[in-house]
């Protein structure tokens, strides 16, 4: 399989600059933390965050900033992976514990992903499926955010700069949305990570893989200690 596209476009690097900027502001904003799928702008600035970035692929209406996956351990990397677990190909079964999210193949292997993990990954219980999918999506807080915070902007459009990344997964039990994404980040130090906020976070690159190989019904399951959370 060839490998992706990386295009160097000034315009392309300048909303990667911007980006940078803006999180060294964001940094010193603190959102109130909640149970349900908190996303938020992050508020640790690395000291030299374009160091993680190698170029772009393009996508539409943004490109995709693409991380230099040296920097990150070996098996938090996208990769193909022997698998005999009982589940139905198709199905998506995040570890919480080892920080990872594979989608079972029908051949005997899965594709495995490093992620990172928020507040409300490691507390939600159950299985859900895939209600629906995001591209660049828009960012919005809950109600209960907006209750302590009422200075809080009520969206923040898709793009480079917000926290839910390239694509979305929006997980369903039933017909109800139970605010748990997994999502891109801007934060591709904070992969194999436990984060204070969010859901399951991975690389912008990867979750723009898993969302062209997934649909709309695809089951998710949760492991943590060992056992699925069903």
């Amino acid at each position: 399989m060839s490998g992706p596209m990386i295009a160097t476009r000034p315009s392309a690097w300048s909303r990667i600059r911007r980006l940078l900027l803006s999180r060294i502001l964001l940094a010193v904003v603190a959102i109130a933390s909640l149970a349900a799928c908190q996303t938020r702008p992050s508020q640790l600035a690395q000291d030299d965050e374009s160091a993680w970035y190698i170029g772009t692929k393009p996508d539409k209406p943004y490109d995709i900033p693409l991380v230099d996956t040296a920097r990150l351990d070996p098996k938090y990397r996208r990769q193909q992976v022997s698998y005999n677990g009982p589940e139905k190909p198709g199905t998506i079964l995040v570890d919480i514990d080892q920080r990872q999210l594979l989608l079972v193949q029908a051949d005997g292997t899965a594709m495995q992903y490093g992620v990172g993990v928020g507040k409300a990954g490691f507390s939600w219980k159950g299985e859900a499926r895939v209600g629906r999918k995001g591209v660049w999506p828009d960012w919005s807080p809950t109600v209960t955010m907006v209750s302590l915070n009422p200075d809080l902007p009520r969206t923040r459009k898709g793009g480079v700069d917000n926290p839910l990344g390239a694509r979305a997964l929006y997980l369903y039990q039933g017909n109800r949305d139970i605010l748990f994404r997994i999502h891109g980040t801007n934060e591709p130090w904070s992969i194999g990570e436990q984060m204070s906020s969010g859901c399951v976070r991975m690389l912008n690159e990867d979750i723009a893989d898993l969302y062209e190989r997934v649909p709309v019904g695809t089951r998710v399951l949760v492991k943590r200690n060992g056992k699925y959370r069903v």
